[in-house]
């Protein structure tokens, strides 16, 4: 159980400072409203880094169930601790969104007229909405994330995926979304979408309207097709 509840709390926190850092430069009366996307992706960097040193020494720090799935395919994660995993990385992140809710309520308030800004705090939606093109771009991006994961894990790397290889985790995440994130947000992870999403949904949020659901199957599925290439490949390669 020590596991999922590391998992729970790293996700949590991954996705709390994630939407937090969406929410800070999006809302209305933010003083951080309009800092752009640099700082997004740089904030998005350091949540995973902090989700990954507080999570990594106990349950190497998934944090995302594309993650679990691409390690348990390559052979170095057990399919029996996948389901838990993936749980525990579920619940964190909708516990993470309702926190950035809470903790940006004024925001959210103040922003009641914007239901797409206050939406684009808690999941992602695509720049030019064109369904498989959006779903090849988070395979894409998707796949690097995991292969870069299992490459860190090499003979000869950092040897470790888990809290040593944070740093070079938050770098890969800060590229991807520098390089590839500008199409859909770049999810790569369900946890991070799905969850906050199902959080917009329940919360009674003044202002929202839909939760973008005709999109939701894209950052899920993308990600976790990704992950499931990249350790195809890893498995040809290393």
């Amino acid at each position: 159980m020590e596991k999922y509840i590391f998992e729970f709390i790293g996700t949590l926190v991954l996705v709390l400072l994630g939407d937090g850092v969406c929410a800070a430069c999006s809302l209305e009366k933010s003083k951080a409203k309009g800092a752009g996307w640099i700082v997004i992706t740089l904030g998005w960097g350091f949540a995973v880094m902090a989700g990954v040193f507080i999570a990594g020494p106990v349950s190497g720090a998934h944090l995302n169930p594309a993650v679990s799935l691409g390690l348990a395919i390559f052979g170095s994660f057990p399919w029996s601790d996948v389901l838990g995993y993936v749980v525990a990385q579920m619940l964190g992140g909708f516990v993470g969104a309702v926190l950035v809710w809470l903790f940006y309520k004024d925001h959210y308030k103040a922003t009641a007229d914007s239901p797409d800004t206050i939406l684009g705090t808690f999941c992602t939606m695509p720049a030019i909405h064109n369904p498989w093109r959006n779903f090849f771009c988070e395979v894409v991006a998707t796949c690097l994330l995991v292969f870069a994961i299992i490459a860190l894990a090499a003979p000869g790397n950092t040897g470790v995926v888990g809290a040593v290889s944070a740093f070079p985790v938050t770098c890969i995440i800060m590229s991807i979304g520098m390089s590839l994130g500008a199409t859909t947000g770049y999810a790569l992870n369900p946890a991070r979408d799905l969850s906050p999403r199902c959080a917009h949904a329940i919360l009674p949020i003044k202002g929202k309207k839909g939760s973008g659901w005709y999109y939701s199957w894209v950052p899920v599925a993308g990600p976790m097709v990704g992950a499931a290439l990249a350790a195809g490949i890893a498995f040809l390669v290393f």
